[in-house]
């Protein structure tokens, strides 16, 4: 009686765990599989060093829409920072900006004719609200035209290092949707063009140089002319900052767009616990190939979840730190003949969870006259640099960066621990002897070694 209980027992426990490893097996096999973004291109990267974690044709020029504004932010930012223009500053509403922003099928707040209106007030609107009429106003601001405006954006995109663009207007909005005055030296095309590459880029760029940006990209909702016939509530088009209907924690930025060419496009921003990272997708869909905003933020959440579930921030070497395998060089006409060095700066890599990553180091000299793989010269300053060590992992796919500059982010100083005094002409002509004498030794070894 006491085996048949026994078996029976047995026989439960399997199937119990028959039943247990069914149903997670598909859990786990789900997170096996590759992401899967429905966007015709798409791009994730760190926001701080530009390491790229996923991207998915990332070099088609596709359409925009209002993401273009974000050269046009970078544009008004560096004025105002370059005190160019001010907060305060005003504007006169020109009738190409009047027309527009009469237009209530597109994101607008009015602009009369005539009336004047502030530099703030205007930012609020384009940052906030995506506000097209005020977006070309401040265009004006900068350049005069929009016209001119155009050439600003083209020579600030060859100076960030952008490649893969087209631009048109300020604004994002078609052709037909800017009341026939579209700017005539782009007559020829219609819409504005950027990769996912290139808009990570600007993205990466504009946070890079006026953070700030976020402070006024994160607010949910503001009044425009607030008391006035021209009260408008601007809800912000991002909704997955934490409060709006799509809210994803962390989320902090930065600007949607759509049109019918582009199709629903975003550029989000968020940060947790430390990280943060940069989302960019290009027409957007849900899996049926249906656009529609609710698409683009699902797939974006999807391309943040990667970001910050599957990868960690490993710090591969900290500030002045004595690097293993590195704690000196060689130091040409020194006191000494070597000289300590340590880290210069900290190196942090995006590296997947589920694997450890190992990474091998080399060491680029650099001399005097900074010439690669040349022993430095005495005399050296604490904190001189005096090389470059280079990180990479030993096994997988090579660390990817948005460009070459960001690249050799890849890489640290590597700085003089101590000083260094050059050795005096007594030594140096001792040590000049004594290479010299070694030499004609060597060379003598060499012979009779050969004779025999």
């Amino acid at each position: 009686m006491r085996n048949r209980r026994m078996r029976k027992y047995i026989a439960f426990m399997f199937s119990l765990l028959l039943a247990v490893s069914v149903l997670v097996q598909p859990v786990s096999a789900q997170a096996e599989e590759p992401l899967q973004v429905h966007a015709k291109a798409a791009m994730l990267i760190d926001a701080d060093t530009g390491q790229v974690l996923y991207e998915k044709n990332a070099d088609e020029q596709l359409g925009i829409a209002s993401m273009v504004k974000m050269m046009t932010e970078y544009l008004l930012l560096e004025a105002i920072g370059e005190k160019k223009l001010s907060w305060d500053d005003e504007y006169t509403v020109s009738e190409y900006v009047a027309q527009v922003s009469k237009d209530t099928n597109l994101s607008n707040v009015p602009l009369r004719l005539g009336e004047t209106y502030n530099v703030r007030e205007l930012y609020d609107a384009m940052a906030i609200y995506s506000a097209n009429g005020a977006t070309i106003a401040l265009a004006e601001m900068i350049a005069g035209t929009e016209q001119k405006f155009v050439q600003l954006m083209k020579e600030k995109a060859k100076e960030l290092g952008l490649t893969n663009y087209t631009f048109v207007n300020s604004s994002g909005l078609s052709k037909e949707d800017l009341k026939g005055m579209h700017p005539s030296s782009n007559a020829s095309q219609d819409d504005n063009l950027m990769s996912a590459r290139d808009t990570a880029k600007l993205a990466y760029k504009l946070l890079k140089d006026y953070p700030e940006v976020l402070e006024t990209a994160s607010i949910p909702q503001k009044i425009f002319r607030e008391g006035t016939v021209d009260h408008t509530e601007m809800k912000n088009w991002n909704w997955m900052l934490p409060s709006l209907v799509y809210g994803y924690e962390g989320m902090t930025g930065l600007k949607t767009g759509s049109t019918d060419f582009a199709g629903y496009c975003f550029t989000g921003t968020a940060e947790r616990n430390g990280q943060k990272l940069i989302a960019v997708v290009l027409d957007a869909t849900d899996a049926n190939g249906k656009g529609s905003y609710e698409a683009r933020f699902v797939e974006t959440e999807k391309l943040l979840n990667y970001g910050f579930n599957q990868f960690d921030r490993q710090e591969v070497i900290k500030e002045g730190e004595t690097v293993k395998g590195f704690e000196t060089v060689e130091v040409s006409k020194g006191k000494e003949k070597e000289v300590a060095i340590q880290a210069g700066e900290s190196l942090v890599i995006y590296t997947p969870k589920a694997e450890k990553t190992n990474f091998k180091k080399s060491l680029s000299l650099k001399g005097s006259e900074k010439e690669e793989d040349e022993n430095p010269t005495a005399p050296l300053k604490k904190g001189e640099v005096v090389g470059f060590l280079q990180v990479t992992p030993e096994k997988g796919t090579e660390i990817n960066y948005l460009t070459a500059e960001e690249k050799k982010q890849a890489e640290v100083s590597m700085k003089a621990a101590e000083p260094m005094e050059k050795a005096n002409w007594f030594v140096l002509s001792m040590r000049a002897v004594g290479s010299f004498f070694s030499g004609i030794w060597t060379a003598a070894a060499d012979m009779v070694t050969g004779w025999f």
